[in-house]
């Protein structure tokens, strides 16, 4: 190898040829960088949440699912921002320089760099979105945050429950309404095996038919199966709006209970449900 070849090789390994000269100016406008991306990274959110808010319910979601998207652009900005402030940026010290992190990187923080791809992959596969409702092991609730290592869920008892994206690698995950405002919801009855079954059926449809909440445009069913010991019958409809699941399904069965009191109907003594 030629010794200007051979200098060129070394360069591209030597620090001092990859970092441009460090100077108290350039800390200070890395730090306002910095600052600038939060701050932006703030508002976003806060805007964002405001707007989704406001705007018709059928825009909602659409407005709240642009955010990861939004949020990755100003991190990615930011980010090539800095590298470009502080390194020399060719195509041979890029090379260099990622390998050298990714190796670095790898062993250091493995999990995280996981859930790190893993929420890259998620972007464009879209297993969930802000806004949906989903069951990720046996945790379920409404996906409030998209962030680049996970998302957050609000739970029917109003926790919040912090998950990683590599979940997506190992755990099957069911979304309830994949993007959509609605989400089906059931509830579950159980009555005596010589109850008039035509009757308590079309009760049941009346009783969602009739809900303030019901998404008139989407069907209404009622199903039924039979066990040993009681006829299971299923309510299913949809509320205009996924997040009044727990109240629609409590507005379902005091409509229905009180439907069947009135129609001299035993109403069942134990009844479960299902996540929709």
């Amino acid at each position: 190898m030629s010794p200007i070849l051979l200098a060129q090789a070394e360069n591209k390994l030597d620090p001092n040829f990859i970092i441009n000269n460090v100077t108290l100016v350039k800390i200070i406008q890395g730090l306002i960088i910095i600052v600038i991306g939060y701050l932006a990274l703030f508002l976003s959110e806060k805007v964002n949440y405001w707007l989704s808010e406001k705007v018709p319910n059928r825009f909602r979601l659409i407005i709240k699912q642009s955010l990861p998207l939004i949020r990755a652009i100003i991190i990615g900005i930011t980010i090539v921002s800095l590298l470009r402030l502080f390194l020399r940026l060719s195509a041979n010290n890029l090379l260099a320089l990622t390998g050298t992190i990714s190796v670095a990187l790898g062993f250091a923080f493995k999990d995280y760099a996981s859930s790190l791809i893993a929420g890259i992959v998620a972007l464009f596969e879209v297993p969930y979105r802000v806004g949906d409702r989903v069951q990720i092991g046996e945790h379920y609730g409404e996906v409030i945050s998209f962030g680049l290592r996970g998302i957050q869920l609000r739970t029917p008892s109003d926790n919040v429950v912090t998950i990683p994206h590599n979940k997506i690698w190992t755990e099957a995950i069911s979304n309830a309404n994949d993007g959509a405002l609605e989400a089906q919801v059931i509830a579950d009855f159980y009555f005596a095996h010589n109850i008039d079954l035509d009757l308590v059926m079309k009760i049941l449809y009346q009783a969602a038919y009739t809900s303030q909440y019901t998404q008139l445009k989407l069907p209404i069913v009622v199903t039924m199966e039979e066990t040993p010991w009681a006829t299971h019958l299923m309510l299913k409809a949809y509320p205009m709006d996924a997040r009044d699941e727990n109240i629609y399904r409590t507005d379902l069965l005091k409509r229905s209970k009180q439907a069947l009191v009135h129609c001299g109907i035993s109403y069942p003594t134990s009844w479960s449900y299902k996540k929709s």
